[in-house]
């Protein structure tokens, strides 16, 4: 009993059971069906409201966005997948993670597409392949825009651990 709650404390112990349970395969010919369901993953792991994978190339460029939490209206009336300015650059540039416990009063907090949803609190981490910076994978909102914790980045590292072995095994 007491092993099984140590095991629910600790975060890195949780990602991996959760991608057990889900099976997201390291290596498909639908690279995009892994990583929406990696986002899925993230968000539920982390009490998130919105997962989000963003794959980049080596130019900075957006190669592929999922998300989830987003009803299909929402998505459809997005016109672009957020194009990584402000925080999600900083990630991006300085290769580490991104915790922000209020976005509108954030200096860095800009870029989002129109009609992107109100979103209050945001956790993201950089996507490894080879050592290249290739994307990110955030989350948003946890429990309706509560701070996220230490925890929830370790349960974010490990997931985006496995979504670097998909971009790097599928996707290039």
């Amino acid at each position: 009993m007491l092993q099984s709650v140590l095991h629910w404390r600790d975060p890195e112990a949780r990602a991996l059971r959760g991608l057990a349970r889900a099976n997201v395969p390291a290596r498909t010919k639908r690279p995009l069906d892994a990583l929406q369901q990696l986002a899925g993953l993230a968000k539920e792991l982390t009490s998130a409201t919105y997962g989000a994978v963003v794959v980049i190339d080596e130019r900075d460029n957006v190669e592929g966005f999922v998300v989830s939490g987003l009803s299909r209206d929402q998505e459809r009336r997005l016109k672009s997948a957020p194009l990584g300015h402000g925080s999600l650059a900083s990630m991006r540039q300085d290769g580490l993670a991104v915790r922000i416990d209020d976005l509108a009063g954030h200096q860095k907090a800009f870029g989002f597409p129109p009609r992107h949803p109100e979103m209050k609190t945001l956790l993201g981490v950089p996507l490894d392949v080879d050592g290249d910076l290739r994307g990110a994978l955030y989350v948003t909102d946890r429990d309706g825009g509560n701070p996220f914790r230490e925890a929830d980045e370790v349960v974010l590292q490990v997931l985006a651990r496995h979504a670097g072995r998909v971009i790097g095994g599928s996707w290039y």
